[in-house]
């Protein structure tokens, strides 16, 4: 038993120093800020307090707690079958990032709303323009190409006073696009992040999902449920990641003078080779590969600069 705790530690320890999730949750502070938390909270096979991270409710409550307990947010929900992220992983990203422009900021990190951030794809969630804004004090222009997703995000926007002025909510209206009609050239963007669809189809992504049950759970029948949510252009797009991410890499060129960072998660360590290639052929000037690594999971953000 104590063999595995310390294995749970240390795959924490994975997170980015700053991340407030370095820890294990503590439901006794979580349930006091979130009441409703309480009926989700068991005690696991190890006797620790924590939830069934296969109910969609139950991951949902602990993110409502979470954002509440650690960024002040006292409204946050989204409509049935939408992405509910992880929120370790998601700080962990904006983390990474504000090292990565305080490389640039002579070795200190920037705050306040004059360091304006792109999240593409911010979906129904908006969790990255929470973190952002609540962490550092940026401000976000959030975009989506789902118009529930950004109705939602407006609300969570309208329902918490801290947000207001930190977030604008924009409609990309051609799904083919991913800066144009969303930037203007003549903004100063100090960042984008994105986290892109990562399969190439709905079955890829049922498969996935499907695989990733059956090995949590050890079981080879299982009935496949995803526990996090997610609409198809969530979750999946045409070409999968890769493509996704080198037509961003080629649109990325026309705004290089616009933005100093542009950066994506990448999930796939095999789809590494492409992306440098196609940032070869944009001429980038500066690459950058960030490894990342929640638990079992290894991941990576690259960025790169026309500056």
């Amino acid at each position: 038993m104590d063999s595995k705790k310390k294995r749970h530690e240390v795959a924490k320890s994975k997170l980015h120093p700053l991340n407030k999730h370095r820890e294990r949750y503590d439901f006794k502070l979580l349930i006091e800020r979130c009441p409703e938390l309480d009926s989700f909270v068991k005690p696991n096979k190890f006797g620790d307090e924590s939830i069934d991270f296969f109910n969609p409710e139950a991951v949902k409550m602990l993110n409502k707690a979470l954002l509440k307990q650690y960024y002040h947010i006292d409204y946050w929900d989204i409509p049935e079958n939408y992405l509910c992220p992880p929120i370790p992983g998601r700080a962990d990203y904006i983390h990474y990032v504000a090292s990565l422009l305080g490389e640039t900021y002579q070795g200190e990190i920037p705050k306040g709303k004059q360091i304006k951030c792109l999240d593409i794809g911010t979906g129904a969630n908006l969790v990255y323009p929470i973190i952002g804004t609540q962490e550092y004090g940026w401000s976000f222009i959030a975009s989506d190409i789902d118009p529930i997703s950004i109705e939602n995000a407006q609300k969570i926007i309208t329902e918490n006073s801290n947000l207001t002025a930190l977030i604008e909510i924009r409609h990309q209206t051609n799904p083919n696009q991913i800066f144009k009609g969303i930037v203007d050239p003549s903004e100063c963007i100090s960042v984008t992040i994105c986290n892109p669809p990562f399969h190439k189809s709905a079955k890829e992504a049922q498969a996935g999902t499907t695989r990733k049950l059956q090995n949590l759970k050890g079981e080879k029948s299982i009935k496949t449920e995803l526990n996090f949510g997610g609409q198809s252009n969530e979750l999946w797009c045409k070409g999968g990641e890769k493509k996704f991410i080198k037509n961003m890499i080629k649109e990325s060129k026309q705004f290089g003078k616009s933005c100093l960072w542009f950066t994506t998660l990448v999930s796939k360590e095999v789809n590494l080779p492409a992306i440098y290639n196609a940032l070869k052929l944009v001429k980038a000037t500066t690459v950058k590969t960030i490894p990342m690594g929640q638990g079992n999971k290894v991941s990576r953000i690259v960025a790169w600069s026309f500056l």
